[in-house]
């Protein structure tokens, strides 16, 4: 909403406040000031002149030589702007003047003829060309001939206005009109409202002699009023209108229509203007919208209507978008004598469908969707009909043709004085309540500590005890509230184990070399069915759906987060971005139910998705593809991070490769998955080789243990052995890496696997596996008997468990 500080003055006392503190106190009192600028630069020593004569420049054909008296002198001034004659104002910039931009105005000779200043434009004048009138965009400005000549152009023109924007909410529809805004600043100030003139003289024609009036759609248009102004004169509009309309951004057009979009503004109801002889009925009926029924809108665009629609019509056929837009066969023109003006109230969400629906939105439609003042609405009426008396000579026909079912009662909010104070932590007597409440203009009746208000029906926003409550704070002002501090013996907060637990797992990826992504928890009905951990898919889950999704590809809660990573890593690989490495961390939802009648559980999970190269090094010719271990590396050493023992166990899922993938145990219980994506999967998404992982940070949760630890660094020295051994090709290496760690125990610190061997030399159906072991007492230097016993224990185990022996 922009706010024309000159044209608040009209309404508002501001005295010595200047538009900067103003918008200060506004921000202040709750409606946010976005910013405060003038209506144009400033401009010196430029007044009004009389074009005494108007030649053709001796030396030029597109010159003219003009005399123009500037009050105390007639100076000689050539211009070359086609519009300008004998006998008009204009704006004279006298030499010594300056003009936006930094133009100095000096005396000059143009094709040999002395030229002593400037006739200007409005453009020259800093005017924003987008607010000048069509008829004046080319050429100079003429004032009207009651315009004094001598007299500044600055406030005749209004160029020392400065305009308020206000970022006005959903809620505060009252402030998008000047009164609205003038009830607030009174308010703010502790200043009367002056409410501009409604009155005039009817003429003793009827309206109900030439128009009548009927709605069939009245829960969508409770209100419908037609006054009949006949015998207007279309002509521009007092300069004073147009200053205000072009301060508030709306163009000029003609004397009518600024006059209905000067009333717009001005009490913020939407008016229409048809002209009569066009309209071609005596009648006006308001209705839903046939399906498929056209209408030609003042854009000059056919639009197709819906049924849902609400349209005004003559009897036969739209002429009209009802609270949108007019029609083009009814709009005003240089021809129009009778008008017929429109004064409604509909309801702001059928406006708001037919919005969305045609994407035409306007000044009137932003104010019915956020809903106007019932009881301002034949006012407004009341308001334009005077102007068009006034400013277009119009004869207003005696009475208002309505339809009126409209609701205009105020409603009733009880006030007591104690529950204010208990609330805002005040001690705010009765007396200064009541003069909030004077200063807000809502009457109300006073009791012995508590007040019942009568809630003007241009709040629409004040319903309950609270909103009062609002009003009232922010009047006696938030910053005079007092604050305090926490009583009792509240410690200072801190994060919970779990919030640490994900940090400490946020931290492990990122040093990982792992970077954060953060994808939509909806997806598609392709995407909710693959890629689920094993622990989920046992469950066999419902896909949970929207009632209401956004689109396609967002109606179902994912039950894994990979799907959507993989489509952002799909969606930079397409981008020649082709080494990535992503984790998140999210909640997947879970459910039981087909028909939901409870929330789904939300459970937090970690996923990974890697491709490309891992290691790249071109100096040292060194480079390393992610693969399988480069995977199970960085999730065994998130584990190890955590201090939590897992195990691995190959396993065969969809949408996974099946000779690369595992699932991961805690406590023999499955926590996750890692491994490679299905070729047919990778193809399908134009991925190369890609290795996923997805953990249930849940289940980790469980056993984390955020105790802190030390370990003493070992003072007696280590020894290592190596042993092969020859087994069954299905014997697992991880299942002998466990045993040897639980018989070696404790002075088996450390196994490794560090070779795997199948060809010469090994039975046919076998493989050697080779194993480092680290041994070490944390109390003394181990002798060699020891460690061979141990090492005895360890080879008499696997030979027994898995048949194996040592390879020679």
């Amino acid at each position: 909403m922009l706010v024309s500080y000159n044209w608040l003055k009209n309404y508002v006392d501001l005295g010595d406040i200047t538009p900067e503190e103003l918008a200060e106190k506004i921000t202040k009192s709750g409606i946010e000031v976005e910013g405060v600028e003038y209506f144009a630069e400033k401009s010196t020593n430029v007044v009004v002149g009389y074009v005494v004569s108007c030649e053709q420049h001796p030396n030029a054909d597109k010159l003219n030589l003009c005399q123009v008296d500037v009050g105390d002198e007639t100076l000689q001034i050539i211009c070359g702007a086609p519009n300008v004659a004998k006998g008009q104002k204009v704006a004279v910039a006298k030499p010594g003047a300056k003009l936006p931009g930094g133009i100095k105005i000096k005396k000059v000779k143009l094709r040999g003829v002395e030229s002593n200043g400037m006739i200007c434009s409005l453009q020259e004048l800093g005017v924003d060309e987008k607010y000048i009138a069509q008829d004046i965009a080319e050429g100079i400005f003429v004032f009207p001939e009651d315009a004094p000549v001598g007299e500044s152009i600055v406030p005749l023109l209004n160029l020392d206005d400065a305009i308020l924007e206000l970022d006005i909410l959903a809620n505060r529809a009252d402030a998008m009109s000047m009164l609205g805004v003038a009830y607030e600043v009174a308010a703010i100030i502790n200043k009367e409202v002056k409410f501009p003139e409604e009155t005039y003289t009817a003429s003793e024609e009827k309206a109900e002699d030439y128009i009548s009036v009927e709605v069939e759609a009245a829960d969508l248009n409770p209100y419908y009023g037609a006054f009949v102004i006949k015998d207007v004169e279309i002509k521009p509009s007092p300069l004073w209108m147009r200053n205000y309309l072009m301060a508030a951004g709306v163009r000029p057009i003609n004397n009518v229509v600024d006059i209905t979009n000067y009333v717009l503004m001005e009490y913020g109801q939407p008016l229409h203007a048809f002209d009569y002889e066009r309209f071609n009925s005596e009648k006006i009926l308001v209705r839903r919208a046939n399906a498929g029924e056209k209408l030609v809108t003042l854009d000059e665009q056919e639009r197709t209507l819906a049924e849902d629609q609400l349209v005004i019509t003559n009897g036969k056929e739209a002429t009209a978008l009802a609270g949108v837009m007019g029609g083009a066969n009814t709009d005003v023109t240089d021809e129009t004598t009778n008008v017929l003006l429109e004064v409604a109230y509909f309801a702001g969400g059928s406006i708001r469908k037919t919005v969305k629906a045609t994407g035409l939105r306007s000044e009137s439609s932003s104010r019915f969707e956020k809903g106007i003042d019932p009881n301002r609405v034949k006012k407004a009426g009341m308001r334009a009909s005077h102007l068009l008396q006034k400013y277009a000579n119009g004869k207003v026909l005696s009475g208002v043709v309505e339809f009126d079912e409209l609701d205009k009662s105020e409603k009733t909010v009880v006030v007591p004085t104690d529950a204010i104070n208990e609330r805002l932590g005040t001690e705010i007597a009765a007396e200064e309540i009541a003069e909030i409440l004077n200063r807000l203009q809502f009457p109300f009746t006073q009791g012995k500590d508590i007040f019942t208000v009568q809630v003007p029906t241009r709040r629409g926003d004040i319903t309950i005890f609270e909103d009062m409550l609002e009003e009232i704070a922010r009047i006696y002002g938030y910053d005079k509230l007092p604050y305090t501090l926490p009583e009792g013996s509240n410690q200072a907060g801190g994060l919970s184990e779990k919030q640490l637990l994900k940090r400490k797992v946020k931290q492990y990826m990122q040093s990982a070399g792992l970077s954060e992504t953060l994808t939509y928890s909806l997806t598609n009905e392709v995407n909710i069915k693959q890629l689920i951990s094993p622990e989920i898919e046992e469950q066999n889950p419902a896909p949970v759906k929207l009632a209401m999704p956004m689109s396609e590809d967002h109606k179902y809660l994912r039950l894994s987060i990979l799907p959507e990573m993989l489509g952002s890593l799909a969606y930079n690989i397409a981008r020649n971005q082709v080494n990535l490495a992503y984790y998140e961390m999210g909640s997947v939802f879970v459910s039981d139910e087909k028909e939901l009648t409870k929330q789904p559980t939300e459970l937090l999970r970690l996923a990974g998705a890697l491709t490309g190269k891992w290691v790249e090094q071109p100096w040292q010719q060194e480079k390393k593809e992610v693969d399988f271990y480069v995977v199970k590396g960085i999730v065994e050493g998130l584990f190890d991070f955590l201090e939590i023992p897992v195990h691995f166990q190959q396993a065969k899922m969809d949408h996974m490769h099946p000779g690369r993938t595992a699932v991961i145990q805690i406590n023999h219980q499955t926590a996750g998955f890692i491994g490679q994506l299905h070729p047919g999967l990778q193809k399908k998404l134009d991925l190369k080789d890609t290795y996923v992982f997805d953990l249930n940070l849940e289940k980790i949760y469980e056993v984390f243990e955020n105790d802190p630890s030390y370990q003493e660094i070992p003072k007696y020295p280590s020894v290592a052995r190596d042993i092969a051994f020859i087994l069954d090709k299905d014997v697992l290496a991880g299942d002998v890496k466990q045993l040897i760690e639980e018989v070696g125990a404790p002075l088996v610190k450390q196994v490794n696997i560090f070779d795997v061997y199948e060809g010469d030399n090994v039975p046919e159906g076998k493989k050697s596996i080779a194993y480092s072991l680290l041994y070490q007492d944390p109390n003394k230097t181990l002798k060699d008997d020891e460690v061979e016993a141990s090492y005895g224990k360890i080879v008499e185990a696997v030979n027994k468990k898995f048949d194996a022996y040592i390879r020679s």
